[in-house]
């Protein structure tokens, strides 16, 4: 598959898979709102900026036609149910069709681990319950489609360890909503690598089959957010205190986290999320499936978190110039 079209592919992992699209020599459309979101695109060959409405079946199916493939990685993790909708279970809906109409019958689509489309009522969150059933409207007899389910992902542009890490740059201990929550980061490169590769799986028209992407190592959220102060340098490299509250006193970190302007840290549909382990569940196919040996989270997080601190000297310089 040569002519791939990439919805979601400015964002955090979708700069990931567009360049490595790019190494196996295809040709790459991306689709945004805003062609600026995507200059450091725009110079890859063979790339194409797109500037259309992918809620709009009409221009999307315009868009892919000639394309082999079409690859969602469009996500949000806060809005309200409406928000959650349009995003999570709308705009696949729309590519369903749009894909059909324009003869595109591949599609690999991002989804979240711990969704269950068999009973997406089910969920504890409105997250949750919007990944299960835009699963579920992706499915249509023209249509093969792979959906890759990941773990919580971390790399060098995340907003989750680098946000941690700064915090505890200010603040003298972490109060923590949800302390004991499980998760199995990922790295971004194998999430991406996880992607291109499912461009290539058999599957056969009017089916979905699933893979969860996970890493190497299962950790608290307590664990990782002391971690992501340790690993950047603060205090020494010993990190900050965690406090881990009780569910009430979370509930009204969230609530008034939500209060401030900007997207939130955390919200209450996030405490909701973490019910439910995100880690592999063993009854799907997984990153060694598709040939990949996932990256150990500890390394590659020191790295990235101390690399713009006093003292990263020129080894860090070089080291990131190899990546």
């Amino acid at each position: 598959m040569k002519h791939i079209f990439v919805l979601g592919g400015t964002g955090f992992v979708g700069r990931h898979v567009v360049q490595k699209l790019v190494k196996q020599g295809c040709t790459v459309t991306v689709a945004t709102r805003r062609a600026r979101h995507a200059r450091e695109l725009q110079i890859l060959p063979g790339v194409t900026v797109l500037e259309v409405d992918v809620h709009q079946q009409q221009a999307l199916q315009q868009a892919l036609a000639g394309h082999d493939a079409v690859i969602n990685l469009v996500a949000i993790l806060h809005g309200n149910e409406a928000a959650f909708q349009r995003t999570h279970v709308d705009l696949p809906a729309t590519l369903a069709r749009a894909a059909v109409a324009a003869g595109v019958h591949r599609v690999v689509h991002v989804s979240a681990l711990g969704v269950n489309p068999a009973q997406p009522d089910a969920a504890p969150s409105r997250y949750l319950r919007s990944k299960a059933r835009g699963e579920l409207v992706l499915r249509h007899p023209e249509l093969a489609v792979a959906v890759l389910r990941p773990s919580v992902i971390f790399g060098a542009e995340d907003k989750f360890l680098n946000l941690f890490a700064a915090l505890q740059k200010v603040f003298p201990f972490m109060p923590l909503a949800g302390a004991q929550a499980r998760f199995q980061p990922v790295w971004v490169e194998d999430v991406a690598a996880a992607v291109v590769q499912l461009l290539h799986v058999r599957i056969a028209a009017g089916s979905t089959a699933a893979w969860e992407a996970t890493g190497s190592k299962v950790y608290t959220l307590a664990e990782l957010v002391h971690g992501a102060g340790a690993w950047a340098g603060v205090a020494n490299g010993r990190g900050r205190p965690v406090l881990p509250l009780p569910d009430w006193a979370g509930r009204l970190q969230a609530a008034l986290m939500q209060l401030a302007p900007g997207e939130p840290m955390m919200s209450a549909d996030n405490l909701d999320s973490m019910k439910v382990d995100n880690v592999a569940s063993g009854r799907f196919l997984g990153l060694a499936d598709l040939g990949l040996v996932p990256a150990a989270l500890e390394p590659i997080a020191r790295d990235y978190l101390q690399r713009n601190q006093p003292g990263y000297g020129l080894l860090g310089v070089r080291r990131g110039s190899k990546r």
